[in-house]
């Protein structure tokens, strides 16, 4: 699996924590979509596959796709459903993660660009022209 994420930026538990990674969408298999306000990361399972806890307050597993929030399947060939989580870079792009590592992603803009940056988690109005090349911000569940 490589470098996983690190525990302290999942909730871990089905009740949240403010400051976890927020989904920004997803869609069950066979599903509609679902722009979330409140679902979150609660564990990985593989590079692709995490344990999400959704808004209904019900725990899935889910693929991470690195698509806008309306181009998520809800047919995706290994059945599960299929969530985004998107990152702001320093130069306010709005991106897709593709993967997560310990403190980096690799992500996807709209426009195709792909690239790799350390990420920071932080709520939204506070991720614009962050310091430094090469970095993104994450927003996060601010209260359960």
């Amino acid at each position: 699996m490589g470098r996983p994420i690190k525990k302290t930026k999942m909730a871990n538990t089905s009740s949240g924590v403010a400051g976890n990674i927020a989904v920004t969408s997803y869609r069950p298999f066979g599903g509609s979509n679902n722009t979330s306000t409140t679902a979150y990361i609660i564990s990985q399972r593989s590079s692709k596959l995490f344990k999400l806890s959704l808004e209904d307050s019900s725990e899935a597993v889910y693929q991470l796709k690195a698509v806008a929030p309306g181009s998520l399947a809800n047919d995706n060939a290994s059945s599960y459903g299929e969530f985004c989580v998107q990152v702001i870079l320093n130069d306010s792009t709005v991106a897709y993660v593709e993967r997560f590592y310990n403190n980096t992603v690799h992500y996807v803009t709209a426009a195709g660009a792909a690239g790799t940056c350390t990420y920071t988690l932080g709520t939204e109005g506070t991720d614009e022209g962050q310091a430094g090349s090469g970095a993104g911000s994450i927003d996060v569940i601010t209260a359960q």
